[in-house]
């Protein structure tokens, strides 16, 4: 996936919320990709929006679906991935975040979500929202299930420009109030000489209700949040070297 190939604004009459890719539970790891695809239900249309708005960061986080599908192929691991795009609703924030369903999102305004009422956004928590967040809760269960504790690790892009300011960062690794993967994953990605990284950077982990807060640390998880800044996969080259480099920093946390 690239930024002149997106994953597209989706037509088609059956829609389903979320993609789950199985892999061996033995390894202890489960990957969630909240905003994987740009993708919208028929009964939306592009939510009034051009094609040149749904190909941007605000619809999807660019290359991550082609870096999550990597590792799971160098893993074996399960994957859980949404398959709406944020414009939809925001499969990143609680339930009643007030960026839950944006009206303008970068500048851009989003007409099919202008005049949203809370009987429409109860639609979409129930048939978009919620079904993602029951599936990672439901692997996590089988994970439980065999007698195996999981470790969430949640993956995101950024943009490398933000309001003109150039991001310095390759990548961030966001996190709350346990430290049990984040202190390895931060210290074995700066191990890498040619990389910036970010700690809560460049956001904070720190978001009440989000899916690392309401899968890791309420469940009382291992969890982190890797977000890649966008133009280093933007092409099928950069999310093969991104997915192999996630997989050297994995093997000397595990």
């Amino acid at each position: 996936m690239d930024r002149s190939s997106p994953t597209p604004a989706t037509q088609s009459a059956v829609f389903s919320p979320f993609t789950k890719l199985d892999g061996e539970r033995r390894h202890g790891l489960l990957l969630l990709a909240d905003h994987a695809s740009a993708a919208l239900p028929a009964a939306y249309g592009t939510l009034g929006l051009g094609p040149d708005q749904l190909i941007r960061h605000i619809a999807y986080d660019i290359g991550i679906k082609g870096v999550v599908t990597r590792l799971h192929q160098l893993l074996d691991v399960p994957v859980v991935m949404a398959e709406f795009s944020r414009l939809l609703i925001d499969p990143n924030r609680g339930e009643e975040d007030p960026t839950l369903i944006m009206r303008l999102s970068d500048g851009a305004v989003v007409p099919g979500n202008a005049h949203v009422d809370a009987d429409e956004a109860e639609r979409r928590k129930a048939l978009y929202y919620r079904p993602y967040h029951q599936a990672i809760d439901d692997e996590i269960d089988n994970f439980l299930d065999e007698g195996i504790t999981p470790v969430l690790l949640s993956l995101h892009s950024f943009t490398d420009d933000w309001r003109g300011m150039r991001r310095p960062w390759h990548a961030g690794v966001l996190w709350d109030e346990d430290a049990r993967l984040v202190e390895p994953l931060l210290a074995a990605l700066r191990a890498e000489p040619e990389l910036v990284v970010g700690d809560n950077e460049p956001y904070t982990g720190r978001l009440e209700g989000d899916c690392m807060n309401r899968h890791g640390t309420q469940r009382g998880l291992a969890h982190a949040l890797l977000e890649i800044r966008q133009d280093l996969i933007a092409d099928e080259t950069g999310q093969q070297e991104w997915a192999e480099r996630i997989v050297r920093v994995v093997s000397q946390i595990r």
